[in-house]
């Protein structure tokens, strides 16, 4: 069975595929062509702060998500407007805890690579993935989404 739901925003991937593919490449490249930007041990802890950061967001999104009886995945029907636990203060707290980890990696590598292809990252996360979500949760849940997005900023 092919198609896509239509009960779904149509993202172009999986957001983890996404940031993962991209990481994996980052890593590949710093692999073949090594460059560390920054002092090694300060680069580690900012890292490890940021991956133990990026993973407690996100298991607290996905835990308030499940709660709130909705899907996690971004390809399957959303059921409901999630408003509380880290959906108060970021409409993507799902992705900014990806973005963190994927930060968090990057450094402790000390890796150069992952960090030039951020940014295409966060272009391809924005227009493939978060507008896409936008544009089916306002056509989805009219008022009561436009009203959450006047009161909770996309990222943070």
């Amino acid at each position: 069975m092919t198609g896509r739901n239509p009960d779904s925003p149509g993202v172009i991937a999986h957001p983890l595929l996404i940031f993962g593919g991209t990481l994996a490449l980052g890593l590949l490249l710093h692999f073949l062509f090594p460059n560390h930007p920054f002092p090694s041990l300060p680069a580690r802890l900012l890292g490890g702060i940021l991956l133990i950061g990026g993973v407690a967001l996100g298991k607290w999104g996905e835990t308030v998500m499940r709660s709130a009886g909705t899907n996690v995945n971004p390809r399957d029907p959303t059921t409901s407007i999630v408003v509380e636990g880290p959906f108060r203060f970021s409409r993507n707290p799902l992705y900014l805890s990806v973005l963190l980890d994927y930060l968090g990696v990057a450094l402790l590598v000390n890796a150069l690579w992952p960090l030039i292809l951020l940014p295409p990252l966060c272009v391809v996360i924005q227009w493939g993935v978060i507008k896409r979500e936008e544009r089916y949760l306002e056509a989805k849940f009219g008022e009561p989404y436009r009203a959450y997005t006047l009161r909770v900023r996309r990222w943070i």
